[in-house]
């Protein structure tokens, strides 16, 4: 079982930026592949970005270039990094552990945050 915590998310203008954070428990943080999803009311949750366990990285194609995904081990903590913001940005955003299958897909992860909303205002 994984525990996951999401913050950092928030009211903020267009061009604003924000860092989410996400702490996991277990003793093998270090080991698991994990994503960021988002959702915004009245649409299904989608991929933002995921990052491995050896670094790699992928990203949604329209927050590539804004926003990035990095992870500390020591801490058990990975980050979202979102520049650049803009009002479609606006969702409650995941974090998840990824289980198998493709990092894209939603049905590839098995625990989940509760999310943290982030509004960007136009």
């Amino acid at each position: 079982q994984v525990q996951l915590v999401e913050s950092g998310g928030g009211l903020v203008q267009a061009g604003d930026s924000l860092r989410l954070s996400c702490v996991a428990s277990g003793r093998t943080f270090s080991s698991y592949d994990m994503g960021w999803f988002r959702q915004a009311p009245g649409k299904e949750r989608e991929f933002v970005g995921a990052i491995t366990s050896t670094g790699g990285r992928f990203y949604l194609d329209s927050v590539k270039g804004r926003f990035t995904i990095s992870r500390d081990n020591a801490k058990n903590t990975v980050y979202l990094q979102m520049n650049s913001l803009k009002p479609e940005d606006t969702a409650l955003y995941y974090c998840a552990c990824h289980g198998s299958g493709s990092y894209y897909a939603r049905t590839a992860y098995d625990y989940w945050g509760q999310g943290t909303q982030v509004t960007v205002s136009s």
